[in-house]
């Protein structure tokens, strides 16, 4: 008879996708919007600080367990500079916003989010009436011959008088935050907006970004493959955030891989995130999971310790799209070599165009390991093996460091990271909330 183990119950902060779009549609609407256990972390503070450069409210309680804001039911006034740090959330969805407004705002970040792209975007807002031009970031010299700065990135300046909205096709191949950014926005233009988004990518995002602004009273509609949004007025609607499902995966991971069960409460079957696909990628890599009203548990299967599969703890010899739940992609990655067969990920091209290329990130620091990896422009291979000691390359990014934690964690003594701190972006006691859970959890060779 085998032994069901006690689930350990984790701990994972509020969604950042989420916090933020709810930040945006609180601001939107005409009134007071309390927002319940919001994530706290590097992205969704500075989400908040460029909000609050832009004329919104944001009272939080001592212990940041409520944020109060307070929105005027229409865009932004006047002028302001808007830092966006390293929030790719708030290049996306601050300037749809922004030129429902009246005024010049100005928007920059880091050297990180200056090198993600912005076209669709921009494009998109000058064609629906606002004036949007590049910008030298501060401090930039010129070279003889090279072309002045484009519209396509950050850093960026609107003039805008309000947008008329109406109808228009947004290619949503490289990101679904395009389209999120000017859904959200669509109420307040004038005649509402239309939009037919071309090769969309992460869908469930979207879906997620429809259900909340329907939470804040928006009429949204899907025909012959467009949306529509009215135009008219977002009210103040209080929400609580759920636990993070892009950040759950590797606490999933974590219990596939040891043999453990845990389980995160607040993340169940009525989940707005489809990042929570993610324990349909265990299930079928031989993980039981189970689903319920309140939360979702995870429980991995004790070491096969046949000669042919190597002690191997996980099922692999199949191929799977991740494309909807790229965020995801990997922390299955960084966990295959531990699996019987090879794991192919296919779907991935937009995450080249990431915080980092992870799809070369995650294949550079597996060969790394010692693991045989073949990828593509959409797709990456892993084959079995031991990982061997290595140090990680995070590329600042805060989800190569936690999924490759989660293989430090399955074969001890094996992983460090080159910048361990970078997890702040999303889940700043990352570390220290693996190491309750799992008590073999190295963080001092993470450090």
């Amino acid at each position: 008879m085998t032994t069901v183990p006690t689930a350990l119950s984790a701990r994972i902060p509020g969604s950042k996708s989420i916090t933020n779009r709810a930040l945006l549609l609180a601001a939107a609407a005409e009134g007071t919007t309390g927002l319940r256990a919001p994530l706290v972390s590097d992205d969704t503070l500075a989400f908040r600080t460029a909000l609050t450069g832009l004329g919104t409210p944001v009272r939080a309680t001592p212990d940041d367990s409520r944020w109060d804001v307070t929105g005027s039911g229409r865009g932004p006034r006047g002028t302001a500079r808007v830092w966006c740090a390293d929030a790719g959330t708030a290049a996306r969805f601050l300037p749809p916003f922004a030129a429902t407004g009246r005024g010049t705002f100005t928007f920059d970040g880091s050297a990180q989010l200056r090198a993600r792209p912005l076209a669709p975007l921009t494009d998109a807002l000058t064609r629906l009436g606002a004036r949007v031009r590049g910008e030298e970031p501060e401090g930039a010299e010129h070279r003889a011959g090279e072309p002045g700065r484009g519209k396509g990135t950050l850093p960026l300046t609107l003039e805008s008088e309000g947008l008329a909205g109406g109808r228009i096709t947004l290619d949503s191949s490289l990101s679904s935050q395009y389209l999120t950014g000017l859904l959200m926005a669509a109420p307040l233009m004038d005649a509402g907006l239309t939009v037919e988004a071309r090769d969309l990518v992460s869908r469930p995002y979207v879906d997620m970004t429809l259900a909340l602004m329907r939470h804040f009273g928006a009429e949204v509609s899907e025909r012959d493959g467009a949306i529509a949004v009215a135009p008219g007025r977002y009210r103040a609607a209080d929400l609580a955030v759920e636990p993070d499902a892009s950040t759950a995966s590797y606490v999933f991971a974590a219990a596939a891989v040891t043999g453990t069960a845990v389980a995160v409460p607040g993340l169940g079957s009525g989940s707005l995130q489809g990042d929570l696909r993610f324990v349909d990628a265990l299930r079928r890599a031989g993980a039981r999971v189970e689903t319920g009203a309140g939360a979702t548990t995870v429980t991995g299967t004790a070491a096969d310790t046949s000669a042919a599969s190597g002690g191997a703890r996980l099922r692999g010899g199949f191929t799977l799209d991740m494309g909807p739940i790229s965020d995801t992609f990997m922390t299955l990655a960084a966990i295959a070599p531990l699996a019987d067969a090879p794991i192919t990920i296919t779907g991935i091209a937009h995450a080249r165009l990431k915080e980092s290329d992870r799809i070369a990130a995650v294949a550079q620091n597996l060969r790394a390991c010692g693991i045989r990896v073949e990828e593509g422009p959409d797709r990456i291979t892993v084959h079995p093996g031991l990982p061997r000691p290595t140090r990680i390359a995070c590329h600042r990014d805060h989800r190569i460091a936690m999924a490759f934690s989660v293989l430090g964690l399955a074969v001890p003594g094996t992983i460090t990271l080159d910048d361990p701190a970078c997890v702040a972006k999303t889940f700043p006691g990352f570390h220290d909330e693996m190491a309750r859970l799992f008590p073999t959890y190295a963080q001092e060779e993470l450090r």
